[in-house]
């Protein structure tokens, strides 16, 4: 129960149905429904930014605005993790870093990169008060995908190794995987103590559910990514 949560309800369903059943203060069903729900709540204010601002350089400095609020202000509180203000400090960063480097105007380019360069400046500047060495994770990683975000995976060659096989193997699965884990770690607990295999206190026991529910994860991440994702790439609405 501990996992679950509380009961479902209508307005429960109806609050994940819309993405904002942390703002209402409901529990999620998973922590793959949470992220999802934050997930929607930055596109959609990134989605509402890029139409009232057509102009990229209004928005690029609106952005940087919003990340330095996030990361120096409310990502250091926890009231307001339900909101998109929280984690914006490196979705905003990954923003401008893309802009930075893939957008088709030079004037753009540059203005992108001039804001990364003083958002890490005012990151520099507010250590001098209290370090966050997350702040400076976040922007060191915009820093590592404005160099190397847009490498393509390697075309996999006969003579590759097993381990880049796997990386690559892995790596298009690995939302799938997020998105359907949950299932079955509460599978895996639910046999625990519905069989009473808790009483024996067995480590090695434990253990080997914990690899089971890592074997089914991935299985059933491969055909929800063959089944679902691929096709729904193709999809036009």
């Amino acid at each position: 129960d501990e996992f679950v949560g509380q009961s479902e309800t209508l307005g429960q369903f109806l609050a994940h149905l819309f993405f904002i059943q942390g703002i209402l203060g409901l529990d999620s069903i998973s922590a793959g429904a949470w992220y999802i729900a934050i997930d929607w709540q930055l596109y959609s204010v990134l989605a509402i930014l890029f139409v009232s601002f057509p102009r990229y350089q209004a928005l690029i400095w609106l952005v940087s605005v919003l990340v330095v609020s996030s990361l120096l202000f409310f990502n250091r509180s926890a009231t307001y993790e339900a909101y998109f203000i929280y984690f914006i400090g490196s979705y905003g960063l990954g923003v401008l870093a893309y802009l930075a480097k893939r957008f088709e105007n030079s004037s753009v380019n540059r203005l992108a990169k001039t804001a990364l360069v003083v958002v890490g400046c005012i990151i520099a500047i507010s250590s001098l008060q209290q370090v966050w060495l997350r702040n400076f994770l976040a922007w060191f990683v915009a820093i590592a995908l404005l160099f190397w975000g847009d490498k393509p995976y390697p075309i996999m060659q006969r003579g590759d190794s097993f381990f880049l096989k796997a990386v690559k193997w892995g790596s298009l699965r690995s939302y799938s995987a997020f998105l359907i884990h949950f299932a079955f770690i509460l599978l895996a607990n639910t046999l625990y103590i519905a069989t009473a295999m808790h009483t024996h206190e067995s480590g090695p026991l434990a253990l080997s559910l914990m690899l089971g529910v890592v074997i089914c994860s991935t299985v059933a991440a491969n055909y929800l990514y063959r089944w679902v994702e691929v096709p729904s790439v193709k999809l036009k609405v």
